[in-house]
């Protein structure tokens, strides 16, 4: 499924989201959540598992302690879990949460509604 969305349109949409994130569905522990951690969060939930504090690294193109202290924040909230892999204990498995799994619907919830309100019809840039 493809959205055509004007510049303009994309931006209040992304306006719209944002600020019903901070505003309305702050995860219990947390002010708001970073892009960062926003970004993790939805690569550990959309992405096929196994996820690593290196391979986030990776991915973000940041250094394996800036994962950490996202994640730490995420896991006192209870949207992550970690745990050391058994087969290389050098890695750490980054594992979803039914908290999570909950904050991730809320958000393509919001996603969905603030879309369905955009302004239908010629717009302007």
């Amino acid at each position: 499924m493809s959205l055509d969305l004007r510049p303009a349109s994309a931006l209040q949409l992304l306006h719209g989201i944002t600020l019903s994130l901070v505003r309305e569905t702050r995860p219990e522990g947390l002010a708001d959540l970073s892009m960062r951690q926003t970004t993790i969060l939805l690569i550990v939930y959309l992405e096929p598992p196994p996820h690593t504090v290196r391979g986030l690294a990776a991915k973000l193109g940041v250094t394996k302690p800036v994962i950490t202290r996202a994640l730490d924040s995420m896991g006192k909230a209870g949207l992550l879990s970690r745990r050391r892999d058994e087969v290389d204990k050098r890695n750490v498995i980054i594992q979803r949460t039914v908290k999570g799994a909950l904050y991730i619907e809320k958000i393509a919830d919001m996603i969905t509604l603030k879309g369905s309100q955009l302004p239908t019809g010629p717009t302007h840039p």
